[in-house]
């Protein structure tokens, strides 16, 4: 098996090819991967805990089942990262709170099982924030993820630690969720692809609210073709998700070929409710001016959503009550800004505001599919803003005007959440500013085939392009630690004397 320095750049389908053909081994790939994090890592914090004794154990048994000719899954071999709020065996999970410094757990959530038994070795957690809230990386447990393009902003979330880790090539696989935006925004912020799935086709067994379609679990990459073939590994009906649906995981596994010259492709800035800076809009409109010769037609298109974001605020505040309730009725001191914030939203409203809420959305929805008997897709911006300081909780001010709260800013990818159509945000270039610039592709009501197959011919056609290809990150910037992006920590994770010295798990 040949060796290459790296290895970690190449794509994760290029990857899982080599080491099916013998041309690399999982124990070549992993230790490149490590000597990756050590190097970066330290300057971008997106790796939290890590368990490099049993990855390369792992390793060692997948190198074995390639060498005796045993079948392979489709992620065989592939060093994964799984974002810090799904439990995986025997590795730290803390969910970026005090509450779960020590928190081990004894058992994978369907995701990350499904991601073991295609072969995937779980390596290392990526940063999140505290319980997911909000769409800015930082915790008390970890600190903050800066953002690979400028460590000084911040890179989105609440996969965060994932779109980083992808950016800098640090693992070829990780995972995302997301409920208003958490797969789409740092992946806009980063520079690499996040998917949002329709409801169900990836089952998402962590929720509590298991008939709410909000928050879903879905597949990052650096490349569409690498989204794909970490989602055709996870979907799937599952007792554990009762929203799943049965889904034939091989069809998902490449990106359907797609001829955009026959494509009818709306776009929208604001969605015709949501607050977006002028340079952010400028940015668009300069992009589907250079995009918009590649499809049969490119049209500006309005919508009328109602009320949207009292519908996202009554929607959203109900699964933080229900996921938050027995830690708020102990000590609501021990909850951070954000998600006490959340829960006494939700603990103030009534029966009838969570009625009214689920016909909007209903209303919502039928509204939204009039769009699409006219377009194939719609195109919009993905954030409303360049990255800020990561010490800036939230974007407060969208040009010029106050935000009612932390998570309005986030509008331009809740209100497609509600909606549940199918989302992805495709690398574009970048902004004003040199930061990455994602464009969010909207796909039809269960177009998640269509969705990724229209994005993946979108990619094709932008790599021919200065302006528009996917920008990427100096990494030889990138070799000093950076110790302002820890100082929110207020005391380290909690591990015993054998987990810390002796079987390899660590904080990174």
């Amino acid at each position: 098996m040949s060796r290459d320095n790296d290895l970690p750049g190449r794509s994760a389908v290029e990857l899982r090819r080599m080491i099916g053909a013998k041309e690399i081994s999982p124990v070549e790939l992993l230790e490149a991967c490590i000597a990756r994090i050590e190097a970066v890592n330290p300057a971008v914090n997106a790796i939290t805990a890590t368990d490099f004794v049993a990855a390369r154990a792992a390793a060692k048994r997948a190198e074995k089942q390639v060498l005796d000719g045993e079948p392979l899954g489709l992620l065989h071999g592939l060093p994964l990262g799984v974002k810090d709020l799904e439990n995986t065996a025997g590795l730290l999970t803390t969910y970026g709170s005090p509450m779960s410094r020590g928190n081990v757990p004894t058992q994978d959530v369907v995701l990350v099982e499904r991601l073991r038994a295609a072969g995937a070795i779980v390596t290392a957690k990526t940063n999140v924030p505290e319980l997911g809230a909000g769409a800015n990386t930082r915790n008390p447990v970890w600190g903050a993820t800066g953002n690979p393009f400028n460590t000084a902003l911040n890179a989105g979330g609440s996969s965060g630690g994932s779109a980083a880790a992808l950016a800098c090539d640090m693992l070829p696989v990780c995972t995302g969720s997301d409920t208003g935006g958490s797969l789409r925004i740092p992946a806009s912020k980063c520079g690499v692809v996040g998917f949002r799935p329709t409801p169900g086709l990836v089952p998402n067994s962590r929720k509590l609210v298991g008939w709410s379609p909000i928050s879903v679990v879905g597949p990052m990459g650096r490349s569409v073709a690498e989204a794909c073939l970490q989602l055709a590994a996870t979907v799937g009906i599952s007792a554990g998700d009762p929203l799943s649906f049965a889904a034939d995981p091989l069809s998902f596994a490449a990106p359907a070929d797609i001829d955009l010259s026959t494509l009818r492709v709306g776009w929208t800035e604001d969605f015709g409710s949501c607050d977006v800076d002028a340079s952010i809009r400028n940015v668009f409109r300069e992009r589907i001016a250079l995009i918009a010769p590649s499809f049969r037609s490119c049209e500006e298109v309005s919508f009328d959503l109602g009320d949207v974001h009292r519908c996202f605020d009554v929607i959203r505040a109900e699964s933080f009550v229900a996921g938050l309730h027995d830690a708020y009725t102990r000590d609501p001191a021990q909850l951070g800004p954000n998600t006490r914030a959340n829960y006494e939203l939700g603990a103030s409203m009534s029966l009838a505001d969570s009625a009214w809420a689920q016909a909007e959305q209903t209303r919502i929805f039928k509204r939204f599919q009039a769009a699409f008997e006219q377009y194939d897709v719609i195109l919009s911006p993905t954030t409303p803003v360049s990255p800020f300081p990561w010490q800036q909780l939230y974007a407060a001010q969208i040009d010029g005007r106050e935000q009612d709260n932390y998570y309005r800013w986030l509008a331009l990818t809740y209100v497609v959440t509600l909606t549940t159509h199918p989302a992805l945000s495709l690398p574009c270039g970048v902004d004003h500013a040199g930061m990455p610039f994602g464009l969010q592709v909207v796909g039809p009501f269960h177009g998640d085939r269509k969705t990724l197959a229209v994005a993946h011919a979108m990619e094709q056609v932008f790599a021919q392009s200065p302006a528009l290809r996917r920008p990427r990150p100096d990494l030889s910037k990138l070799t000093k630690a950076d110790a302002s992006l820890k100082s929110i920590v207020t005391s380290p994770p909690l591990f015993n004397d054998a987990d810390a010295n002796g079987s390899g798990l660590s904080a990174v």
